[in-house]
């Protein structure tokens, strides 16, 4: 052992000068990021960036801020030029890891912030998205770090793009279901809650997951869907519909005097009016249909729940029953008429007749099925 070196009055000077200014910038920058943290939560009730700043600054690594402190030291105290060299980097790799900190913590703060701001959102989506972006902040402060301590990282970015492309073909379906759901959460087609038909499914969006979304039919069972196969097809979101706009037809006989079918329209405007809840829009004699006078009906329900609809139907077909009635018009029902005119009618044999009744030339005798004619 050296122990002239050891006595040396100059080393334990430097060693003492080199403490003594570490403990103070250690305490100086805590106590800096104290008051500024502070500042910041007073004044997080103008807006939430002061709250998030005040979060980041609370994460602050105290190991990584005795690191400054004793780089900050060291600036003070003689070195070799090897010694300037690495602290340079140590510098570079205790702000890259403090900023990474702090970025990280912002954006957790920023996924909680979305899953409790009482809105509906994807929480698969949020947490995905947030996932991405923290991958993202601690590889580009890794590939940072590896820049500055002179890795060549172009040969490295080159291999894990290859890398990424012979896994991406890999899983392919895999990923083109998450990116489903990503698309899903970011455009919002629909949400957990939304009443969705599309194809034949029919039901209440459950679950919105990475690779599947769930559906509960209505009549109970839970469908399981590809993200993939919801965003290629035509979807129709009922939660979002703020009114119906309801179209139907009924017909009534041919033989209602002309006037009575003028009257028919108006019959149909007091009663859609009469309802609450409702929107006339209009109400005409559409066409002359097979065995009847077709009316077209068109009213708005002013309420996106189908049980509602429903009920302003039924009172709407109550009303017609009984507005006909009183006008004595009578609704159509299919009817088929056949004329004979002269020659004399063939022999036609019915069941359960005696086999030597015939038919007369101006009629059938028909049975009834218990021997008695009619």
């Amino acid at each position: 052992m050296d122990w002239q070196a050891m006595l040396n009055e100059s080393l334990w000077t430097s060693l003492a000068l080199l403490l003594a200014v570490t403990l103070a910038s250690y305490w100086l920058l805590r106590g800096i990021l104290g008051i500024v943290s502070r500042r910041m939560r007073a004044l997080a009730a103008r807006g939430r960036l002061y709250g998030f700043i005040a979060e980041m600054l609370a994460h602050t690594s105290r190991l990584l801020v005795f690191a400054f402190s004793l780089l900050i030291g060291l600036k003070v105290v003689e070195l070799s030029p090897r010694w300037e060299d690495m602290l340079s980097h140590g510098w570079f790799i205790a702000l890259a890891f403090q900023l990474a900190l702090w970025l990280d913590t912002g954006i957790r703060l920023w996924m909680d912030s979305l899953a409790h701001n009482g809105r509906a959102r994807n929480p698969v989506t949020t947490a995905i998205i947030g996932i991405l972006f923290r991958i993202l902040i601690w590889a580009m402060m890794l590939l940072s770090i590896l820049a500055n301590l002179g890795v060549n990282i172009t040969a490295m970015v080159a291999s894990l793009g290859i890398g990424g492309i012979a896994i991406a073909l890999a899983v392919q379906t895999v990923l083109g279901d998450v990116l489903a759901s990503l698309s899903i959460g970011m455009d919002k087609p629909f949400e957990i809650g939304d009443f969705v038909v599309f194809g034949e499914v029919a039901g209440t969006i459950e679950h919105i997951g990475v690779k599947t979304t769930r559906i509960r039919s209505l009549s109970g069972e839970q469908i399981v869907c590809a993200n993939s196969d919801m965003l290629t097809r035509t979807l129709h979101n009922y939660k979002r519909m703020d009114t119906r706009r309801i179209v139907f037809k009924f017909g009534i006989a041919y033989n209602t005097p002309v006037e009575k079918v003028r009257e028919v329209a108006a019959l149909v405007r007091r009663i859609v009016q009469g309802i609450e809840g409702t929107r006339f829009d209009r109400a005409h004699f559409l066409a002359f249909d097979e065995s009847q006078l077709t009316f077209e009906v068109v009213y708005i329900v002013l309420s996106a729940d189908y049980n509602r609809y429903m009920d302003i139907q039924q009172e709407i077909n109550l009303g017609l029953l009984q507005g006909l009635r009183e006008m004595q018009v009578q609704f159509a029902f299919p009817t088929r008429s056949v004329e004979f005119i002269g020659g004399v009618l063939p022999q036609v044999s019915v069941g359960g007749l005696p086999s030597g009744k015939l038919a007369a030339n101006n009629g059938i005798v028909l049975s009834d099925g218990r021997g008695q004619q009619q």
